[in-house]
């Protein structure tokens, strides 16, 4: 089982955005404005909390997740994603957030193999749960479809950079 010391300081920092870059590719996908915003962040911060809370869960995942609730793991993992994304579009943005994640499974793969798929897993259901959380469409939050054809596309572009069934 690899732990945080069987990677170097820049390939945790990949990991930790990768986690991130999930959810982050399913926003750019199909912005929803400020309340769907607010609920795509929120949902991301629940799939990332709710693993310290889950016996099963693989000790690789327990010990991203937990990085994000230190100020200095919070820090790196900001100025990380602000310099990745700086003054992209949300095409740039989505495809940015791709291509993290390709990096990390290729990581994953060749550094935590026992662990890789559990990890990569979740980083996928990471951006379910994004997508899942605002609808889109309609007015107000009324009407639309709780994921749209641009959240699903993304959601199979994830899977694929991740090298999960889609």
């Amino acid at each position: 089982m690899a732990t945080k010391t069987s990677f170097t300081a820049e390939e945790w920092e990949l990991l930790m955005e990768s986690v991130m870059s999930s959810g982050v590719a399913v926003s750019a996908a199909e912005p929803s404005g400020l309340w769907g915003m607010l609920k795509e962040g929120f949902a991301s911060a629940h799939a990332i909390a709710e693993v310290r809370n889950n016996p099963q869960a693989d000790e690789l995942i327990k010990a991203i997740a937990s990085d994000f609730e230190t100020s200095d793991g919070r820090k790196r993992l900001q100025d990380g994603l602000r310099k990745k994304l700086q003054g992209a579009k949300p095409n740039e943005i989505k495809a940015r957030s791709i291509e993290t994640l390709q990096q990390a499974s290729r990581l994953l793969d060749a550094k935590a193999p026992q662990d890789a798929l559990a990890v990569k897993t979740w980083m996928r259901q990471i951006g379910q749960r994004v997508a899942e959380a605002a609808p889109e469409g309609g007015w107000l939050g009324f009407g639309g479809v709780q994921v749209s054809e641009a959240e699903k596309a993304t959601m199979s572009e994830i899977a694929k950079a991740l090298n999960l069934p889609a």
